[in-house]
């Protein structure tokens, strides 16, 4: 069986959930690799609406696994409100479909506030961050002063590394941002009981996966946000703060690049992205708010309308590369029913391939005629409008990569498999 990993070729929001969601039944594993709760994948399954923001979209499968890995920085209160809420819909979360790598790092009281002060301080050039303390727990965990999940079940070992790092950033909440300060004794008592709860699902992650490989059981790799909110690729500054490209997996699950088969890439069959940063074919007007309203594109995570755009082809052909993308998967084509022209962003002028700085590119386009059916009910590529086929033909041409995936709505049964994944 494949171990493959899924990434956004875009700027997040593509619907990796649902794709996952999709494949997840094939394999024994899905493990997220980087990123934490301010990711939201969001699933619809039987009418019912479900937002996974730490748990991967492969707990909707009661058939495998589900492993958050080292990569991830987890806030253990919002794990535990997941779980709770999968438990109430009747989602069994026990230890046999839950797995937390014990290296993960955790997020702390601190990071919440020093995240929320600092974007507040920056006033109308702030990032445009999600305030979940993701950002300040990579720079501790590289800045080697982090606490683990190992610490976290530990309550001796939190007391220590919670007297050895408030003083200091104390000192940043309330000199710097003239913020409150923290009680030592109150996050020992409110992160010792979290970590009581979630001990029973901490564990040597790299062990289990390493051991799925060997038995060819098949393991998903599920990546949080897009490849432009990369920290390394992205559109610096207005990026994340860990890697969210297929080449993280390796690092944040604990496997070799040769354990990896396959990478597919998702991509809106238009742009969206949230926050602040350049965006080469964003729709300030009304064609870019019907993009929104019917697209139902507002965040997961924290319910921000999302920006619109036409689809970025040297955007998803260039994340193509970076990913190694094997496949593609063509999400939200319903959304373009009923345009009489699709634009294409084919190019920038006077730019080959995808600058450093985004800002510079000035999309130039090409116009295919638009298509009026309702294509949701579509379940073969056969069934497809001709305009509509003809566009995801110019897409796959664009961007050198075969579609696998068409959604044709954000239904679980709205999907098309054209490829060969899995087969």
């Amino acid at each position: 069986m494949q171990n493959v990993v899924v990434v956004g070729a875009q700027w997040g929001d593509e619907g990796k959930g649902k794709v996952v969601d999709v494949l997840a039944p094939r394999v024994e594993a899905v493990v997220r690799f980087q990123g934490g709760n301010n990711a939201g994948h969001t699933l619809v399954v039987d009418g019912r609406k479900l937002v996974l923001h730490l748990l991967p979209s492969g707990m909707l499968r009661a058939s495998c696994r589900c492993v958050i890995g080292n990569g991830v920085v987890v806030d253990p209160g919002v794990l535990l409100t997941e779980i709770a809420e999968l438990e109430k819909s009747g989602i069994p979360v026990g230890v046999d479909r839950l797995l937390v790598s014990a290296n993960a790092h955790v997020i702390m009281p601190w990071h919440l506030a020093l995240d929320r002060l600092r974007e507040e301080a920056k006033g109308d050039a702030r990032i445009g961050t999600t305030c979940r303390g993701i950002g300040p727990t990579y720079e501790d965990k590289v800045a080697r002063r982090g606490v683990r999940m190992c610490d976290l079940i530990d309550r001796d070992r939190l007391a220590a590394r919670v007297e050895d790092a408030l003083p200091h950033k104390n000192r940043m909440i309330t000199e710097w941002f003239g913020g409150e300060a923290l009680s030592a004794e109150a996050i020992v008592e409110e992160y010792g009981a979290y970590g009581e709860r979630l001990a029973r699902f901490v564990g040597d992650a790299v062990s289990y996966l390493h051991a799925v490989a060997s038995r060819k059981g098949g393991i998903l790799f599920e990546g949080a946000q897009g490849t432009y909110l990369d920290v390394d690729h992205g559109s610096y500054p207005y990026v994340t703060s860990s890697n969210t490209v297929s080449g993280a997996a390796c690092a944040g699950a604990g496997v070799g690049p040769t354990a990896i088969h396959d990478v597919v890439g998702i991509a809106k069959a238009y742009t969206t992205r949230v926050g602040s940063g350049p965006f080469p074919t964003e729709l300030n007007d009304a064609v870019g708010e019907r993009l929104r309203t019917d697209g139902g594109e507002f965040g997961a995570t924290t319910g921000r309308p999302r920006r619109c755009g036409w689809f970025d082809a040297p955007l998803v052909a260039h994340a193509a590369r970076l990913n190694g993308l094997t496949r593609l998967a063509l999400t939200k084509l319903d959304v373009l029913s009923g345009f009489d022209e699709v634009p294409i962003c084919v190019r920038y002028e006077g730019i080959d391939g995808v600058p450093a700085d985004l800002a510079e590119a000035k999309p130039v386009y090409e116009t295919l005629p638009g298509w009026r059916e309702d294509i949701g009910h579509c379940r073969s590529i056969e069934e497809l409008p001709a305009a509509c086929r003809a566009y995801i033909q110019r897409l796959e041409a664009l961007v050198g990569v075969p579609v696998e995936l068409l959604s044709v709505g954000p239904g679980r049964e709205q999907t098309i498999r054209v490829g060969t994944l899995f087969s």
